[in-house]
């Protein structure tokens, strides 16, 4: 089969790779839809420690089951059939720790990841846990099935900052993620102003209900944040969220940075304003509410999606990443070459 294998940071081929073979409790699925996240990037560029090399990377993915390993569940018990259309949760948690044992499995001592720290959605063919798929509905489309891992991962950020009805949040990133908590955000009754310097991804944060867009936080002429949430990574972001809060404020750090990356903040201020800061690290028991959002149309994700691309393509779709144009990539193994 067709993947695309990172040998060492910096060094990616489309590569033909042997197809995987389920294990015990695994499924094989048909990958139709994966999107490229910051993650990726990072991954490529070494700069991911998680990752080992060579990995076939590749974590929002859906698509559709063609072959079961041993001791697998019958679907009114929990497991799936070939055929089934799912998305999946690229989560590997070993459920033995002492995170896992509180409830905090995206805290694993020993995480884990498809696509991250196993080989994932990059290729045609990818082995998961039954456990972590969930079935799409039929009117879901791969696009959509492969937003819901994002979106449960903005969901769970959502739940780890809290919001209530009326607050006034910033939101530094356009990007997926920053549209998807500004959309989620909304539906708890929050105003939310988001700012990105590529000017060309603010019309469609307004589309989607925006109170106000701005290219740099120094637009916004002083003003003060119940809340302020980075979805970029970048620590000049982080610390333009933490300046503009006001007192009482609270900050999410969302965005993927660099491990060696810093950021300075005032412990003064967090003291003296009692300034709360929280991170929050992938998925964590969102995965079925994400999928019931798109399901439903609670949340919109199709306008999200700008490229779609075959999977022969990759480069070129990790390029467009790079460079910040459009939205969200996403590429397909089983889509003709443009």
């Amino acid at each position: 089969m067709r993947a695309v294998v990172v040998e060492t940071p910096g060094q990616l081929a489309v590569v033909d790779v042997p197809e995987p073979v389920p294990r015990a409790g695994e499924a094989v699925v048909k990958v139709r839809a994966a999107g490229i996240c910051g993650t990726d990037l990072h991954i490529v560029a070494g700069e991911f420690p998680p990752a080992p090399y060579p990995l076939v990377p590749g974590h929002e993915f859906a698509g559709e089951v063609v072959a079961l390993g041993p001791d697998v569940p019958e679907p009114s018990q929990g497991g799936v059939a070939v055929g089934d259309r799912v998305a999946v949760d690229p989560s590997l948690f070993c459920g033995r720790c002492r995170f896992c044992r509180t409830g905090r499995g995206n805290l694993c001592e020993h995480w884990g990841a498809t696509g991250d720290t196993v080989n994932g959605a990059f290729a045609e063919y990818v082995a998961v846990p039954i456990a972590n798929c969930y079935r799409l509905p039929e009117a879901m489309t791969w696009r959509q099935g492969a937003l819901v891992e994002p979106l449960s991962c903005a969901v769970h950020g959502v739940r780890r900052i809290g919001v209530e009805a009326g607050e006034r949040f910033l939101i530094i990133g356009a990007g997926t993620m920053g549209l998807l908590l500004q959309q989620l955000l909304q539906r708890h009754g929050a105003q939310v102003l988001v700012v990105d310097r590529n000017p060309d991804r603010l019309p469609l944060a307004a589309k989607l209900g925006a109170a106000g867009t701005a290219t740099d936080v120094t637009e916004l002429a002083g003003e003060r944040w119940d809340a302020a949430i980075d979805a970029t990574g970048a620590p000049e972001a982080v610390e333009a969220a933490f300046n503009a809060l006001d007192r009482g404020g609270r900050l999410l750090v969302f965005g993927v940075a660099e491990a060696a990356a810093r950021t300075m903040v005032s412990p003064f201020r967090i003291y003296n304003d009692e300034i709360t800061i929280v991170g929050s690290m992938a998925v964590l028991d969102s995965f079925s509410r994400a999928l019931q959002l798109i399901a439903t149309g609670a949340i919109e994700v199709d306008p999200l999606v700008s490229h779609e691309l075959p999977l022969t393509e990759f480069p070129q779709a990790l390029e467009l990443v790079r460079s910040g144009r459009g939205v969200k990539v996403q590429v397909s193994p089983t889509a003709s070459t443009s």
